[in-house]
């Protein structure tokens, strides 16, 4: 494993690079408010195993990454998809594969449409496509109507998890965040607190506060009319659909691969809105047979 801090505009990003610099590159983007410890290392040992260049980074305001007051520094997806090539750039990666998840689908999209050259191939995970109005989603689903789109909207798991209370010491706060992952993970596959509570903890170690990051919650989504463009992607592209996701049920992954020329959709049943180490084994086969299939 190699670590390097890198300049993107005016902050700083912290990122990981792990596996053979020989192989391909795949460049991992994690969800909001998420440092690059939303990885699991065991998911990334297994993808860097799969023959693959692994790398994570901290987004903005997670992590070791450059933390600011978001209201003094505001800034939305198109500075968040600038990190990820940022990030690129200062490994002197021309093209990766790019694989996001939840929020870092979205980015990934920016990527493709914005950044095409600089893509192999994408994998989005857990997410759905840049027509979907998800913060108009929370709130049909707070009221109980339904959404103008016809797609699901988050279920009362995952309203349930939104309310959770903050936590005031370390203990507390590993508590708070098994009982998240575990209402987010769902009931369908095995989840083992012990694993997700070890997880924590290193983002804790790695972050050096017990506080989860909130600035995310306060990007608004790029322009819903963005969708329209998914159509001239030509990246080749896997759509992994959970089973069991809270925030993005089926069939937000088939609304999304549908509108991607070529792509192809994996529904991997019963998993939730987590990586806990049940759906290691898929995601990882999955995402280095995508990738190897397209060198």
């Amino acid at each position: 494993m190699t670590e390097r801090t890198i300049p993107a505009g005016d902050v700083k990003l912290w990122s990981e690079a792990t596996g053979d610099p020989r192989h391909p590159t795949l460049l991992l983007i994690m969800g909001g408010n998420l440092s690059a410890m939303g990885w699991p290392r065991e998911l990334v040992d297994l993808l860097a195993a799969g023959g693959l260049h692994v790398i994570r980074y901290d987004h903005r305001d997670t992590g070791r990454s450059t933390h600011r007051d978001f209201t003094r520094h505001p800034y939305g997806f198109d500075e968040l998809a600038a990190d990820a090539i940022a990030v690129l750039d200062a490994w002197e990666i021309p093209a990766a594969h790019v694989a996001g998840l939840s929020m870092g689908a979205t980015i990934a999209q920016l990527i493709a449409l914005d950044h095409p050259d600089r893509l192999r191939t994408l994998t989005l995970m857990l997410g759905g496509a840049l027509d979907v109005d998800f913060d108009a989603n929370i709130e049909h689903a707070l009221a109980g109507t339904p959404a103008p789109d016809g797609l699901p909207l988050p279920t009362r798991r995952f309203l349930d998890m939104l309310a959770l209370p903050p936590a005031a010491d370390r203990d507390t706060e590993l508590d708070r965040r098994v009982t998240k992952w575990r209402m987010l993970a769902g009931d369908e596959l095995p989840f083992d607190p012990d694993e997700v509570r070890r997880w924590e903890q290193a983002d804790i170690d790695h972050s050096g506060s017990i506080h989860e990051p909130t600035a995310h919650h306060m990007l608004t989504l790029p322009p819903l009319t963005r969708g329209a463009e998914l159509t001239r992607v030509t990246a080749p592209t896997l759509v992994i659909q959970a089973g069991a996701d809270p925030i993005a049920p089926a069939p937000h992954g088939r609304h999304l691969a549908d509108l991607i020329p070529g792509s192809r959709l994996l529904e991997v049943p019963g998993m939730g809105h987590a990586l806990t180490s049940a759906v290691h084994p898929v995601l990882a086969d999955a995402i280095t047979t995508h990738a190897h299939r397209h060198p």
